[in-house]
């Protein structure tokens, strides 16, 4: 196994499962405390059109990603406010636009567009080394973003109507936080790609509050859960030669229902007792 480690694509993927766990262990706590798991779900689908994009300018479709994805979350956040048409509908109809603009513009380039199931469906084992300092900078923001308002996030996440009455800004923040989603998105594409982007953001999350209530320890518990699970996985797609980016999912999903049901079985077995 450590053999592998003398290749650049194994190096360069470890070190893109470290740097995704950070971003989902972070945001992810965020996306299920706050429970916007469909509006994450919704920016993370509507980015697509920013991989077309990318396609048809003929430049890195991380780039095209990263703008799309942050106009999304800002459209997402300011119709969901704003808008008399419901919530989940208006999320959906955004999903779905960005999607058909993605095919759209890649029908448009001419050519074939390469690596484009990897941007669907991620694909750990092909990251460049562009890409890892594309997620180092974005994790940079994140982290940072997260640092300065950290009080200001918790507030809005657990009493939003309290946070008004103190006259923080919550639409602004609540779009700010919206963005830094979407940056995590960009962070997590080329790792299990747009379809699967949402798991990641969520999956590691939820297990580790299962654990503790405590934000900050739920982010360093997710962010090491991430991790740990997306290097087995990363070891166990190579192995068996299929998709990384599905085969870190289903390992996420496989780890979380066993935890799950084995501390319900506890917590049955302790009242009983009691």
């Amino acid at each position: 196994m450590f053999d592998l480690l003398q290749y650049t694509f194994i190096q360069n993927a470890l070190i893109a499962a470290v740097l995704a766990s950070v971003a989902c262990g972070i945001i992810g706590s965020y996306v299920v405390v706050k429970k916007i798991v469909f509006i994450s779900g919704g920016i993370a689908h509507a980015s697509f059109g920013g991989v077309g994009l990318g396609y048809y300018l003929g430049i890195n479709p991380m780039f095209g990603v990263l703008p799309f994805s942050l106009l999304s979350a800002l459209v997402m956040g300011t119709v969901s406010k704003k808008s008399k048409i419901p919530e989940d509908s208006a999320i959906g109809i955004l999903w779905s636009l960005g999607m058909a603009l993605g095919i759209i513009f890649v029908y448009l380039t001419p050519g074939y567009a390469p690596d484009l199931m990897t941007y669907l469906f991620g694909n750990i084992l092909t990251v460049p080394r562009l890409d890892l300092y594309i997620m180092l900078a974005l994790d940079i923001i994140i982290v940072g973003a997260v640092y300065l308002f950290y009080k200001e996030f918790l507030a809005l996440c657990f009493d939003e109507e309290f946070t008004t009455v103190q006259g923080i800004p919550t639409e602004k923040l609540y779009l700010f936080l919206l963005c830094i989603i979407a940056l995590t998105i960009v962070v997590l594409i080329k790792v299990v790609g747009v379809i699967l982007v949402i798991a990641l953001l969520t999956i590691p999350a939820t297990l580790s509050r299962k654990f503790t209530h405590n934000l900050k320890k739920m982010m360093l518990i997710s962010t090491a859960f991430g991790a740990a699970i997306s290097l087995a996985g990363i070891g166990l797609s190579y192995a068996l030669d299929v998709p990384s980016g599905a085969t870190i999912i289903l390992v996420l999903s496989l780890v979380y229902g066993f935890i799950a049901v084995g501390m319900d079985m506890l917590e049955d077995r302790r009242a009983l007792k009691s």
